[in-house]
């Protein structure tokens, strides 16, 4: 699969953050291993820096690690613009990830959230979750061969 431009969603950026043993951070680091990049609207990268730097988060990492973590993001991310349109997800506060998705030519959105992951495509962009994004770029499908 080619994953050269990438939307992670919040949840997933999240646990990527706390937790750098499990598939979402694989899948983050995937991205970056392939040189690909991660898109963002600003909606996008303020529902995710207000909700990483949240209290509740203290227990697992720093808020001062948790801003570095942010600040990374920020610098080697690209930044789409979006007009907060209604693009069909049965949760609307999802939205901005499809119209960001398909705003930045993203190859592919990945997500743990069941109501991105019910759609399993979206304008052409594949939605997968964080373990199988991973698996699809460690097994791509053979090449196609013609006679």
């Amino acid at each position: 699969m080619r994953a050269e431009r990438v939307v992670l969603d919040t949840n997933g950026l999240i646990s990527a953050a706390l937790w750098p043993q499990g598939p979402p951070r694989s899948a983050m680091d995937a991205v970056a291993r392939r040189s690909g990049v991660l898109l963002f609207s600003d909606e996008t990268f303020d529902e995710l820096r207000t909700r990483l730097l949240k209290e509740k988060f203290d227990p697992y990492a720093s808020r001062m690690m948790r801003a570095a973590f942010l600040a990374r993001l920020r610098g080697v991310s690209e930044w789409i613009w979006i007009a907060g349109s209604r693009m069909g997800c049965r949760d609307p506060d999802d939205d901005k990830m499809l119209e960001t998705a398909q705003m930045g030519k993203a190859d592919v959105l990945v997500s743990g959230d069941q109501d991105l992951l019910a759609m399993a495509g979206f304008a052409g962009i594949p939605i997968l979750s964080p373990a199988a994004f991973v698996r699809s770029l460690d097994n791509p499908p053979p090449p196609l061969t013609g006679r």
